[in-house]
């Protein structure tokens, strides 16, 4: 009988080595060529006119992190309802609905927690309310 660890030990040194020689061996065979071009910050072709690292508003962040949390609930949910379609006669209303209740509910008292430190609320910059900006 053959042990299966040595099986997994052979794939892990595998997906170790190759990477590593891939590395190497395009370090070796790659050509140099200095040139200030390539340390230059790239836009689109365009010569970079002042600073390229700008703060964005942390409200990006926010909105984008409870749409992919609301959007897995909703990912999650769908499968749920066609398994247990069935199950309401096998297990019965309480032992279908309360895991997803209970789901539902954690989702429901993070998103109050996020309303209520103004996660969701849209907040304008200090440089949107300077004099001379349009809101388009």
């Amino acid at each position: 009988m053959s042990n299966p660890w040595i099986a997994i030990g052979a794939l892990t040194l595998v997906s170790i080595i190759i990477p590593v020689s891939m590395t190497v061996v395009s370090a070796l065979l790659r050509p140099s060529v200095p040139e200030q071009g390539k340390t230059a910050v790239y836009e689109s072709g365009e010569v970079p006119t002042g600073d390229t690292r700008i703060r964005f508003n942390i409200q990006y962040y926010m909105v984008a992190l409870l749409f992919v949390v609301f959007d897995i609930e909703t990912v999650l949910i769908f499968p749920w309802t066609v398994i247990y379609r069935d199950g309401v006669q096998q297990f019965g209303m309480a032992q279908v609905l309360v895991p997803m209740l209970v789901f539902i509910g954690v989702l429901v008292v993070g998103l109050a927690w996020a309303w209520r430190n103004g996660a969701v609320q849209w907040v304008a910059s200090d440089r949107a309310n300077e004099p001379g900006q349009t809101a388009d």
